[in-house]
């Protein structure tokens, strides 16, 4: 083989390598499966094993195409765990045709528009002294709140979501994973 030829494999090959690295650098691991920065919101949520009750409650109200669409959202994902602690039979019923506009209500209250990184909240709650509002697509109130290093949403109701996931980057926006179900005032 020629050293033009040996070169221009190396060169190839380096690029591919240092191209996937990068590339991997950019995913996160959630609910066992990697969540890539070109899919959209859904693409990724539908992978991950922790969000399948989202998922299911996202299509059940009608929100997938709008979850797909250009954004950007910055959307509180509760895992299923989180769906968990709410009072036994509340996601079976939600998930019911006669109540799709509460389910409605309740996931577009996880959404806020634009993409809010964990800097950018953090910045936010820094320069509220302590505490930060911002309003959700469903036209509610969610605050961030700082309690140690951990970074709380505190929902219309008083509940608390802890942020465990931040900087889940999508084609579309960003997801932060939380560990509670966030509740609006009505």
């Amino acid at each position: 083989m020629k050293t033009s030829k040996i070169l221009s494999v190396a060169v190839i090959a380096f690029t591919m390598l240092t191209g996937s690295a990068s590339f991997a650098q950019k995913t996160k691991m959630v609910g066992g499966a990697a969540m890539y920065p070109n899919k959209n919101i859904i693409e990724n949520a539908m992978n991950s094993k922790d969000h399948t009750t989202l998922v299911a409650a996202v299509k059940a109200a009608g929100l997938v195409e709008t979850l797909q669409g250009k954004g950007p959202f910055t959307v509180f994902a509760p895992t299923n765990e989180a769906f968990d602690k709410l009072p036994k039979g509340t996601v079976e019923t939600l998930v019911k045709p006669e109540n799709k506009k509460k389910l409605t209500t309740i996931l577009t209250y996880h959404v806020v528009a634009g993409k809010w990184s964990a800097a950018d909240v953090m910045a936010a709650i820094k320069k509220g002294g302590g505490k930060a509002e911002v309003t959700t697509v469903q036209g509610g109130k969610l605050w961030f709140k700082m309690d140690g290093k951990d970074v709380w949403v505190i929902d219309e109701k008083g509940g608390k979501a802890k942020i465990t996931i931040t900087d889940v980057n999508q084609s579309n926006g960003v997801i932060h994973v939380v560990d509670t179900v966030l509740m609006p005032k009505s």
